[in-house]
């Protein structure tokens, strides 16, 4: 059995093109300034790429070398009218958007979008076969806001979904759970897999961030998915005492109770303390926390297979740490690099869990009943 972990970093990653707006695109009418760099500016992924490098935990992990999704890949959850505008906008001098507005790539940008969902894909075909225990995937640009008919929330594909409906249709998997602990909801999956029972989309999320008007615990999927979409929306301000619980009570019973053939995490660090897109307050050694928790319900329901895909994380000062701890936790190794900004954030709180937190996560608790 195979007991290292696969890693996927693509220089072109790092050359995802996202305009000189803060958020918006900037405009004299509205008086949004130009900004060197956009809040989803690659660089923020490549420092945590660099962190892996130096800190040398790239030694011990092995290196999964990505190529491009394939038309059929894309089409497998999103319109064939989303693909084709993608791929019109790329060849514009200035590129495109992928759908929102605020969603800006740049010329020959298709290329790295596929790329990125196509990273995902292999990251989930090396953990299917064995050719690593799990797998670490540090894409860009992001998927999990993208739907099936129209990118969202500077995502162009829905990396995820596209790596879900490769194990399902592909490798024969039966049963895929999506594990979203970024701090938006993640609300793509839950719109391309809706109907599918053949996916259980859990989304631990910011109540109300981004979208503002998706998330709740009422959405649950219909016809065949009832029940296989999960929500916990978290109130802002929770830390590691609100997500450990949520992640206790709800994301690993739900887990036990459906038995997955394979755990994809989107893995987003924006639920950070020093994140601006958001209001959480975990630190790097939460995000540890909550993944030697999804590594241990891996081993015991599906066999270890457990593939981690980048989404969001906004702060290029602190999300190399988050990751790190993460990336260091899968593969068993300690490089001994302290998390720089543990004095500042240490006492700040997150650690226990509120009365209001605890309400939340246990209405969605009461959801439970509905996976088998």
């Amino acid at each position: 059995m195979a007991t290292t972990t696969g890693y996927i970093w693509n220089t072109l990653y790092g050359w995802a093109d996202t305009g000189s707006g803060g958020i918006f695109p900037p405009s004299v009418d509205a008086l949004t300034q130009p900004i060197a760099h956009h809040v989803a500016h690659p660089d923020t992924k490549r420092r945590l790429h660099e962190l892996i490098s130096a800190s040398g935990l790239i030694d011990s992990l092995r290196q999964l070398e990505p190529g491009p999704a394939t038309r059929e890949d894309i089409l497998r959850v999103h319109d064939a009218a989303h693909y084709e505008r993608i791929l019109s906008e790329s060849a514009l001098p200035k590129g495109g958007d992928a759908g929102d507005g605020v969603s800006p790539f740049g010329n020959g940008g298709h290329h790295i979008a596929l790329l990125a969902a196509g990273g995902a894909i292999e990251a989930v075909r090396a953990v299917a076969d064995g050719t690593v225990r799990n797998a670490y995937a540090l894409i860009n640009p992001p998927g999990h806001h993208a739907e099936r008919a129209t990118g969202r929330g500077f995502c162009i594909f829905n990396n995820g979904a596209i790596a879900a409906a490769h194990a399902l249709e592909t490798l024969g998997l039966q049963r895929v759970a999506i594990v979203d602990w970024d701090v938006h909801h993640g609300n793509g999956a839950q719109d391309i897999f809706r109907e599918s029972s053949k996916v259980l989309n859990i989304s631990v999320h910011q109540d109300r961030c981004f979208p503002s008007d998706s998330g709740f615990r009422d959405e649950r999927g219909s016809g065949d998915g009832f029940g296989y979409t999960l929500n916990v929306p978290l109130p802002p301000g929770g830390g590691s005492g609100a997500y450990e619980y949520a992640f206790d009570a709800v994301v690993l019973p739900a887990l036990r109770a459906y038995r997955p053939e394979l755990i994809i995490v989107a893995s987003g660090f924006d639920a950070s303390m020093m994140d601006p897109l958001a209001r959480m307050m975990l630190r790097a050694d939460g995000f540890r926390s909550l993944a030697r928790k999804i590594m241990d319900v891996a081993d015991e329901v599906a066999d270890g297979k457990l593939v981690c895909l980048q989404e969001g994380g906004y702060s290029p000062y602190y999300v190399p740490f988050c990751g790190l701890a993460v990336v260091e936790e899968l593969a068993g190794v300690s490089t001994g690099t302290a998390d720089a900004f543990a004095p500042i954030l240490g006492p700040m709180g997150g650690d226990a869990l509120l009365a209001h937190e605890r309400e939340a996560v246990d209405a969605a608790k009461e959801l439970l009943a509905d996976i088998t």
